[in-house]
């Protein structure tokens, strides 16, 4: 994933009386991974990591599975690691007769939601009700549009920080990103809505007659 990224680090050989040679080199991997963001921030992220080799095949290097060991793993603040699985593959070529082994972990992570609900979901909730109470005012009280145009708003921040903090990628759209969508429309119709309920709230009654078809529906 990263060209310039150099993560080996030259360790020793140990052989012992046997002649049995042991080479443990340690390494940090960098790697690209499909983010699939529908459920964010409840989501379940899988990244592969594919071992083999180019250049040898099965008879030449076995490759052999070994559990991964997550015991040392120190906890991280935004996601939760649920496990390592390892699958050993075998692939052949149409131009030699020997297997082309690998070996393939599926690193499991599921995203902490706690900080997300806190500072995403319930103000979004909170915000949505607010759109409830333009309703509720009086239309002498000349404030109706200024609730409505403000929960917009907010919601419209709300949005544009979401955005913000997920990856950039057209595979999916986030459920929260539809609802926040959804709401700026309720929101905004609900604003339409408030103009001409005062426009007719202030009408002159004397300025001029109910047009036809305006007529059946406060009937």
């Amino acid at each position: 994933a990263d060209e310039r990224f150099d993560a080996t680090f030259h360790t020793n050989v140990l052989v012992n009386a046997s002649g049995h040679c042991q080479y443990l080199p340690p390494g940090i991997f960098k790697s690209s991974c499909y983010i699939d963001v529908r459920w964010f921030p409840f989501d379940v992220q899988q990244c592969k990591l594919k071992f083999g080799s180019w250049s040898y095949g099965g008879w030449s290097l076995d490759l052999q599975m070994q559990e991964a060991d997550i015991s040392s793993y120190i906890p991280n603040g935004e996601w939760d690691l649920m496990g390592i699985p390892g699958k050993r593959n075998e692939k052949f070529y149409e131009c030699c007769k020997e297997p082309y082994p690998d070996v393939t972990y599926t690193v499991t992570m599921r995203r902490r939601t706690l900080y997300y609900g806190l500072n995403l979901l319930i103000p979004c909730v909170l915000i949505s009700a607010l759109a409830l109470l333009v309703f509720l005012l009086p239309a002498d009280s000349g404030e109706k549009i200024s609730l409505g145009i403000t929960v917009l708003l907010s919601l419209t921040v709300f949005m544009l920080l979401v955005a913000e903090i997920m990856p950039a990628t057209s595979d999916s759209v986030p459920l929260i990103a539809q609802y926040f969508a959804s709401t700026m429309i309720i929101v905004g119709l609900s604003v339409v809505v408030t103009v001409i309920v005062l426009r007719y709230h202030h009408h002159d009654p004397d300025g001029g007659k109910m047009p036809k078809w305006v007529r059946p529906v406060p009937l």
